[in-house]
């Protein structure tokens, strides 16, 4: 895998007389594919002359080629960070040289994509470590990724069931090369089997995305370690530039290494609150039935990128954490594989009775990872109007016939989920009996089994909670309360839960009455 001796130039790169004044030193950080040199406000990103089946930087040509396309790819998310591409020179003496950016004097030794140096505490992975990410900060991404997504170019002659092929023989072979004799071969092989198993049962889906124009130039590695701050918003970086056929890919796949790095940090959560937060933007409920063979994929390219990364120092003292870490992401690519069946939870009251909060901590113990989508009508309503989520609506985005119309889209999007093996929580006022009728006949049309949930506090307490809402996509107000409190909400069948107690009383009754804890 290692093809060239690059230790010359990484001794020069590690000393702080090769960047000049103001640099004091030089910090060094590692991964299979690359050496990064921290020096002073700016990073330099050597690339590894490796080959692996699915990178090849085996020739200075190639890193240089892959630098320029790095700059160019990473600038789209982030402009300021991303700044040249500079040449290592040998001169006339013998002597290497960090060359200016369009310096080609001497022997090019080598090539290094220059950045600016952002401050590493603000990497997400760090963030998810001291427990600062909540549900905020994973809308805020969301919404993010969501934007990022609907400008990024469209690929017409990618993605679908071929490309999804050729990640598991990938995945075949690195493993084979990797990990033999680290992780287990039985292991190994009954993920190659449920892998293509699932891949005949979703290739009609993935083909019916890729028609759909779903299939676009994304990130490709979009994980925790690949997002930071930068002036307080979510930035992407470091999306993959060596494969166009790694970064030419369905959106829901690139969201789901996102989604598998939280599950494995134990944040499912607040990756539920993530996934469903960029469905409410993008409306792309329908492709979750690939979100297991996307999510088992992501986990078994990471398990094998770890055991590869031991290639360069197969010594080192943290390598028994690694093969262990390596092995629990094997664990995590077969559970994804396994079905878990679907059912429907309808979740409804009157505003400030605590729906919302509700769906959200039920999600992430419903159904296959992340967790049950959460179909909000709040949400729904706002997309069918064409507005941002956070933005409020005008009165006409309530009248009778907008509301008829949300209702209809939300038991669209409940059969749409039901159909793909997600479970779903249906969240609405759902005031009318013909409301709560519609909602238990999606369940019973689907055949699988439902639950409906009625909500109550007292009407101080509903008041109170809606007044003190921040960054919430509803509008309502004390004064909608007033307005619901007035209104006839006819036989009651569903099961009646007071939510007027604390957040944890609220999650215990919630889980108890669903049989879920």
């Amino acid at each position: 895998m290692i093809v060239e001796d690059q230790s010359e130039v990484i001794e020069y790169l590690s000393r702080q007389d090769t960047f000049g004044r103001g640099v004091e030193r030089v910090e060094m950080m590692e991964t299979h594919a690359s050496v990064i040199f921290l020096a002073g406000d700016r990073a330099y990103k050597l690339k590894r002359a490796v080959k692996f089946p699915y990178l090849d930087y085996s020739t200075v040509e190639l890193r240089r080629r892959f630098c320029q396309a790095e700059l160019r790819i990473n600038k789209r998310t982030a402009p300021d960070i991303y700044l040249a591409v500079l040449p290592v020179v040998r001169d006339d003496a013998g002597r290497l040289q960090l060359g200016a950016r369009s310096d080609t004097r001497g022997e090019i030794v080598d090539w290094l994509v220059e950045m600016a140096r952002f401050d590493q505490a603000t990497l997400f992975d760090r963030l998810a470590q001291k427990g600062v990410l909540d549900r905020y900060a994973m809308e805020d991404l969301a919404d993010a990724i969501a934007r990022f997504h609907r400008d990024a170019r469209q690929v017409n002659d990618a993605g679908g069931r071929g490309a999804i092929a050729r990640i598991i023989e990938s995945n075949t072979r690195c493993f084979a090369e990797t990990a033999t004799g680290l992780l287990d071969a039985g292991k190994i092989r009954t993920l190659a089997e449920a892998s293509w198993r699932a891949l005949a049962g979703t290739e009609q889906l993935l083909e019916e995305r890729r028609a759909a124009g779903l299939v676009r130039h994304c990130h490709g590695d979009l994980h925790l370690r690949n997002i930071f701050l930068h002036k307080g918003q979510a930035t992407l970086f470091d999306a993959i530039e060596f494969s166009a056929e790694l970064a030419d890919i369905d959106v829901l796949y690139d969201i789901a290494f996102l989604v598998m790095d939280l599950d494995h940090r134990s944040l499912r959560d607040i990756g539920s609150i993530l996934l469903n937060r960029y469905l409410d933007d993008t409306g792309d409920a329908g492709g979750l039935g690939a979100m297991p063979l996307f999510l088992s994929l992501r986990a078994a390219i990471r398990s094998h990128v770890l055991t590869a990364s031991l290639a360069p120092h197969p010594d080192r003292a943290d390598a028994a954490e690694v093969v262990t870490e390596a092995a629990s992401y094997l664990d995590r690519a077969l559970d994804y594989l396994q079905p878990v069946p679907p059912r429907l939870i309808a979740i409804g009251g009157l505003s400030g009775s605590g729906k919302s909060r509700m769906a959200r901590w039920l999600s992430p113990h419903l159904g296959t990872a992340p967790g049950a989508r959460v179909v909000r009508t709040d949400s729904t309503r706002k997309r069918l109007a064409g507005i941002p989520l956070g933005q409020r609506l005008g009165p006409g985005g309530y009248s009778k016939r907008m509301t008829e119309r949300t209702y209809r889209a939300v038991y669209d999007e409940c059969r749409r989920v039901l159909a793909t093996g997600q479970s779903v929580i249906a969240d609405a006022v759902f005031a009318d009996p013909e409301e709560r009728e519609a909602i238990g006949r999606v369940a019973a049309e689907a055949g699988v089994p439902f639950h409906g949930v009625w909500l109550e506090a007292s009407p101080e307490v509903m008041q109170e909670r809606v007044t003190r809402r921040t960054r919430n996509v509803s509008d309502a107000n004390a004064w909608v309360v007033r307005l619901q409190l007035q209104h006839d909400l006819g036989p009651m069948t569903w099961t009646r839960l007071d939510t007027s107690g604390t957040k944890d009383q609220n999650v215990r009754a919630g889980l108890k009455l669903l049989k879920l804890a």
